[in-house]
């Protein structure tokens, strides 16, 4: 299952104490957003509320793009709330979805790089998604007066670099039932009622193949008797025989 838990949500989340007041004002909201996310708990109270000031906040409606490949924008995003995926598409059209982001985390992490890259993947908010941006200039003067931060940084891009040279591995020596095993293992795991809501073609882009390659697994997964299928639903009736195909 070692995929399944390289998939998981990038970040750390703060304690719930700090969840704003009902009748908080929008700086103070944005404050309390970006004290929620790890890499900035090192910062005094007044530094975040400082940066809540200059800091732009969103909401991206399910199934909308936040940014595409190719665009350049330096601009560091902060997820607050909602689940965004990061998606690399092929000249074909075949999509790969590298990475699911879970609240209290960041994404487009080039800015954090000080140069102008044209982003090489889409992201997509997969669940209404609340969105705060920093730009580049505040991330530098930031990590320059607050070196922990930049050290912060550091250590979940390492982690990243970390887990997707481990994600490479296990693209090229694991099979397709293998990955789909230890996706529907770690999906599982996020939703209340223990049963996947996805599509088929969701469930093929996470795992690199086509929409009837998963239909196919799917299909041998329920004669077996390893999960019941819905409509767009996925209901895991045996995890043990799941997690030992991904060990196969």
């Amino acid at each position: 299952m070692r995929l399944a838990s390289l998939l998981g949500a990038w970040g750390k989340s703060r304690s719930a104490a700090e969840a704003p007041s009902p009748t908080a004002t929008v700086d103070e909201l944005k404050a309390s957003y970006l004290s929620a996310i790890d890499v900035f708990r090192d910062l005094p109270r007044e530094v975040v509320e400082r940066l809540a000031k200059t800091t732009t906040m969103f909401t991206c409606p399910r199934g909308r793009t936040i940014y595409r490949a190719g665009e350049v924008n330096e601009a560091l995003f902060l997820l607050k709330k909602g689940r965004v995926q990061i998606v690399r598409e092929s000249a074909d059209g075949k999509r790969l979805v590298s990475t699911s982001l879970g609240p209290e985390t960041f994404f487009g992490e080039m800015a954090l790089i000080g140069q102008r890259f044209p982003r090489d993947s889409t992201a997509e908010a997969v669940e209404d998604a609340l969105v705060c941006v920093l730009s580049q200039s505040d991330i530098e003067r930031l990590i320059l007066e607050h070196p922990k931060v930049g050290l912060r940084f550091l250590e979940q891009l390492s982690a990243r670099l970390l887990d997707t040279e481990a994600i490479v591995e296990e693209f090229a020596f694991k099979s397709i039932s293998a990955r789909l095993a230890g996706l529907l293992l770690r999906l599982v795991g996020e939703t209340p009622d223990g049963t996947i809501r996805a599509s088929h073609q969701e469930l093929a882009d996470m795992v690199a193949t086509y929409r009837e390659t998963v239909t196919l697994t799917l299909n041998d997964f329920r004669t077996r008797g390893l999960v019941e299928l819905g409509r767009r639903s996925v209901r895991l009736l045996d995890p043990d025989g799941l997690e030992a195909l991904t060990e196969a």
